[in-house]
């Protein structure tokens, strides 16, 4: 028994053990160092978001409330006086959600028929096309600001909701047909060859073979569209003003009047309120985003 137990004793596995646990240790306390510094931002906000004004004041940002209050969250949410309206936030948080919603599926469905086209039917200057189409995602925003003005002019939807639902739905065509294709490229030839033999048309070949393979690229398209264009704020704040603003933008009222009394308090419920739907989306959807990707969106 006692050769057994010797012969199975193995100094090298068992370094090679304990070497293995030292290092996972060190990954695990780096990723949470990581971890902390990079929410320490929003934790710093969530805590500032219950604690009275004398008491920042008083101690400064970093430090823990002595006593949780929703006051704050409430007052942020409906009464507080901001960029000309006393509603508080709700009234951008509705604006950006008006905005948000329609531009996310138009967005996506028009790239998802692009990316469609582009990938399984072969016509003139197809490539060009692509490009032309593509030569969105490498254009600062800032080129576009004067051109989307004079558009929206000249259409009548200067300063409205409608004409940043046409803006973010135009940009967003770019991402979304870029990662609709490169994901149809993948998708075998063969299938299109024989629904095209047996008849089947652009439309049906689109809705009975392409739209049942396509939820990963969706689901990536959605959750793209969706965070980008509620975070986005040159746009809002350069072709909106007033009531009409989003809430990235509205929120900047907050420290941008340059008189009375600064309420740190409201202003970090207000950027919680804003940060809330991307945050929401990325935790639900997170991993469905990842799959996506790898699935072939970008290669």
């Amino acid at each position: 028994m006692a050769e057994n137990a010797q012969q199975a004793f193995d100094p090298l596995a068992t370094g090679s053990r304990s070497r293995q646990l030292r290092s996972k240790s060190i990954v695990y306390a780096l990723l949470c160092l990581f971890a902390l510094l990079y929410l320490s931002p929003l934790l710093i906000i969530l805590m500032n978001s219950y604690r009275p004004l004398a008491e920042i004041v008083r101690e400064g940002f970093i430090s823990g409330p002595e006593a949780l209050s929703w006051r704050y969250w409430v007052e942020a949410w409906g009464s507080f006086c901001l960029a000309g309206s006393c509603e508080g936030v709700s009234r951008y948080f509705n604006n950006t959600l008006i905005m948000t919603v329609p531009a996310t599926i138009l967005s996506t469905a028009f790239g998802v028929v692009n990316g469609y086209a582009l990938s399984k039917w072969r016509f003139r200057y197809d490539t060009w096309v692509f490009g032309l189409i593509t030569l969105g995602v490498f254009l600062p925003a800032q080129m576009t600001l004067l051109p989307w003005a004079f558009v929206l002019g000249k259409i009548g939807l200067s300063n409205s909701l409608a004409g940043l639902v046409l803006v973010h739905t135009v940009q967003g065509v770019s991402f979304t047909t870029l990662f609709c294709r490169n994901y149809f490229v993948a998708v075998p030839d063969d299938l299109i060859k024989a629904a095209r033999i047996d008849g089947a048309g652009f439309w049906r070949i689109f809705r009975r073979i392409m739209l049942p393979l396509s939820p990963p690229i969706l689901i990536v398209c959605v959750i793209w569209q969706f965070t980008g264009i509620w975070n986005e704020f040159l746009y809002g704040a350069v072709l909106t003003s007033g009531s009409n603003q989003p809430i990235t933008s509205a929120i900047v009222a907050f420290s941008g009047s340059g008189t009375g009394e600064r309420h740190y308090n409201v202003e970090a419920a207000s950027v919680i309120f804003a940060a809330l739907p991307p945050l929401f989306i990325y935790i639900i959807g997170g991993k469905y985003f990842v799959r996506g990707l790898t699935s072939g969106a970008v290669k």
